[in-house]
């Protein structure tokens, strides 16, 4: 079997990244991104999905943690793209729901080759709210539509309650986490490319 990995670099006037993934691990990670809790959530990201995970990002977070975070993101969308290939033999479609004490969200995944977010729920104030010192819920958001756009693949996600911040966020990164999971599989039944228009 073709090893499905990914490394990619990118440096911009605003940060700099390196970050190297594996489809078929199982879910270790060594994540630096200068913002902690975004090291958290990507480390749940990896720990749930089982896509072995390593990121270094630096950036100018001494002006906002936006840029590293998004631009982790777009990197973090690209290497899923390299490493899927042509998505020969892969499951296609995920679909979880996955609750953190309070809070419940879903994601569903389409490795669609077309770029798509829908993202709904998070509770009137949580864009502005900032976890952990760095981190502002809007970025959930952000990361999201970075990885989507890059990765080529339709995401929907919905906050279906929650209170605590930190809860909700969470509850959003695993439930993505797990959906690709199903999504990016390898499936010994699918023959080819999982579409009938025989490209994805």
């Amino acid at each position: 079997m073709t090893a499905r990995t990914a490394s990619i670099s990118r440096s911009t006037s605003e940060s700099s990244i390196e970050l190297e993934l594996d489809l078929d691990g199982t879910g270790s990670s060594d994540i630096s991104t200068s913002v902690p809790f975004f090291d958290h959530m990507l480390t749940a990201f990896s720990k749930h999905s089982l896509i072995d995970l390593r990121v270094r990002s630096t950036g100018d977070t001494d002006i906002d943690a936006h840029h590293t975070v998004e631009d982790t993101g777009i990197v973090l969308g690209q290497a899923l793209r390299q490493a899927l290939g042509d998505r020969s033999g892969i499951g296609r479609y995920g679909d979880a729901l996955v609750p953190l004490d309070e809070a419940l969200a879903q994601a569903v995944v389409d490795v669609s080759g077309r770029p798509f977010l829908v993202h709904t729920g998070e509770p009137e104030g949580f864009a502005l709210h900032r976890i952990g010192g760095h981190f502002t819920g809007s970025l959930v958001r952000h990361v999201f539509e970075a990885i989507t756009f890059n990765a080529g693949i339709t995401v929907h996600v919905r906050v279906l309650g929650g209170r605590d911040p930190h809860h909700i966020a969470e509850a959003e990164f695993k439930a993505l986490a797990r959906a690709m999971r199903n999504a990016v599989e390898l499936d010994p039944r699918v023959d080819g490319i999982p579409s009938t228009k025989g490209t994805l």
